[in-house]
C-alpha cells in the first residue's frame, strides 16, 4: 500500500529539493517535477533552475536579456528557454 503524506509535506520536501539543485541529475530533477504533479503543487520560480527539455540544471549556461526577456541557452542540450522580465 503506498504511503501518502500531506500536500504541506510534500511542498517541503520540494523545497529542500531545490535548495541543493545544483547537486541533482535529471533523473532526480524529472522525478520531483512528477511529484509536484502528482500532489498539483506548481513549480513556479522553481522551474527556472533546470532545462525544460532535458532536465538538467542550469550550471554555466549562456545567458542573454533583449528586449524584457531573459533568454537561457542550456548548455547539456542546446534549447532555449525564454521568460519575460518584471518591471
Amino acid at each position: 500500500m503506498k504511503k501518502t503524506i500531506s500536500k504541506l509535506e510534500a511542498k517541503k520536501q520540494i523545497k529542500e529539493f531545490f535548495s541543493e539543485i545544483k547537486n541533482k541529475n535529471p533523473k532526480q530533477i524529472k522525478k520531483i517535477k512528477r511529484f509536484a504533479m502528482a500532489y498539483n503543487l506548481p513549480l513556479k520560480e522553481k522551474r527556472k533552475f533546470f532545462c525544460g527539455k532535458c532536465f538538467s540544471p542550469y550550471r554555466t549556461s549562456k545567458i542573454r536579456i533583449k528586449n524584457k526577456t531573459k533568454t537561457i541557452i542550456c548548455e547539456n542540450c542546446g534549447a532555449k528557454n525564454r521568460w519575460k522580465i518584471k518591471d
